[in-house]
């Protein structure tokens, strides 16, 4: 059988670069442009390039041994690792699920206002996109999810970029930010871009990359020269996102600067300084934007709970595997469920308080968790071979973890 071309085989990277791309990215990109200007660029790369670093280790991980890096967790580090993953996989996924759940109907309700009150036309339309989203990715698989992933992200980063272009921006005093580092004034100013770096480019959706490269490739042979390409273009298009997010917000200063109503305030400042067109491409961007990301964590997330399962069943209760894809066991499936229905509640209800606390203390200890993991496996010479980490490595790495740790020590001193 012929080889396929490089192109058609590697795009689990642009599936990693659309689902980090949701709202969560514009909101923080966003944010820092109407408070910041376009000083905080360098941010963005920085970020981008961290998390580059983390799924650049996964990637290596997944080449040298064989298997997934969450494999490598419970069949060679402690039992309470595995144990912490799995409780915190389910709360995240229910979270983010709420979130993207809601942010997708307000955009919807944004562009076709339905004749009800805001917050439950909000929940119709988050809730049929939840539902056929789930439906055809049930029905369809990944190659379903591949192609449509692949239009949105085409259409989201058109319409963002000449969102971004029509603002006409002063070029020079982009390219300035790249080396700027004006918004480092005082300890707020320095927490806000630890936000913005730590936000850039999604966070536990990185452990997706893995499975979509499996499926992928299929029996296909991948070296890690082709799999740092794949990563590097993708995450050289999602920091393209969100310097172009900042440029807009910059160029319009909305005036109000927080969740969604942040992104309407966009919107309608778009429309009086470009006119409808302005107004209609920024809309419908974001519904792109936060839409591929729904399909991408409820294709992507379901692979990492029905592997944990399997994982965690063969090491500690002696069960043989059942060797079938994970796409197609019980596991992934209930999971789907669980992303696509239940979540509706709490989009219904509301956050409480104490939720969007530990949602943001768990999601912050996450990354350093992640980095710290990495370094520890991908240092050890029997496990890696060849691909043990350079020094290049271990340099992204311990950034990783020291800017993730500092992150997660404010977020903990702010609730407490």
């Amino acid at each position: 059988m012929a080889k396929s071309s490089l192109s058609s085989r590697l795009t689990a990277g642009l599936l990693v670069a659309a689902t980090g791309i949701g709202a969560g990215d514009l909101v923080i990109s966003a944010i820092a442009g109407a408070t910041s200007g376009v000083t905080l660029v360098w941010a963005i790369l920085l970020g981008a390039l961290l998390k580059y670093g983390m799924n650049e280790g996964l990637a290596r991980w997944e080449l040298a041994t064989g298997t997934t890096l969450l494999q490598g967790w419970i069949e060679k580090l402690p039992k309470g690792i595995a144990v912490y993953f799995g409780f915190y996989l389910v709360f995240w996924a229910f979270l983010v699920a709420a979130t993207l759940i809601t942010y997708v109907g307000q955009a919807a309700n944004a562009m076709l206002p339905l004749p009800l009150e805001p917050q439950l036309a909000g929940l119709v339309y988050g809730g049929a996109h939840s539902l056929v989203a789930a439906l055809l990715i049930y029905r369809g698989g990944f190659r379903w999810m591949e192609r449509v992933m692949k239009f949105f992200l085409i259409l989201l980063f058109f319409l963002i970029i000449t969102a971004a272009v029509l603002v006409s921006p002063d070029w020079g005093e982009v390219a300035s930010g790249v080396f700027s580092l004006e918004g480092l004034t005082d300890v707020a100013s320095f927490i806000a871009v630890l936000t913005l770096i730590g936000g850039v480019g999604g966070t536990l959706t990185i452990l997706c990359y893995s499975y979509w490269l499996r499926a992928q490739r299929s029996s296909e042979p991948v070296t890690a020269a082709e799999v740092r390409l794949d990563l590097g273009v993708a995450y050289a298009l999602t920091a393209l996102f969100g310097i172009a997010i900042m440029i807009i917000a910059a160029g319009v200063r909305p005036e109000v600067a927080t969740g969604f109503k942040l992104v309407s305030a966009l919107s309608e400042r778009l429309g009086e300084v470009l006119g409808d067109f302005g107004r209609w491409t920024f809309l419908i961007g974001f519904w792109a934007a936060v839409f591929t990301s729904m399909i991408g964590v409820w294709n992507g997330v379901p692979y990492l709970f029905a592997d944990f399962a399997r994982r965690y069943r063969g090491r500690y209760l002696r069960q043989v595997p059942v060797d079938v894809p994970l796409d197609k066991t019980r596991q992934y499936f209930l999971f789907l469920l669980y992303l696509a229905i239940p979540p509706l509640v709490l989009v219904y209800t509301g956050r409480p308080g104490w939720i969007g606390q530990a949602y943001a203390l768990s999601g912050a200890f996450f990354m350093p968790f992640l980095a710290l993991t990495i370094l520890y496996l991908n240092n050890q010479p029997a496990w890696m071979g060849a691909l043990k980490n350079r020094w290049q490595s271990n340099v992204l790495l311990t950034l990783c973890l020291l800017l993730f740790l500092v992150l997660f020590l404010v977020k903990l001193w702010e609730q407490f």
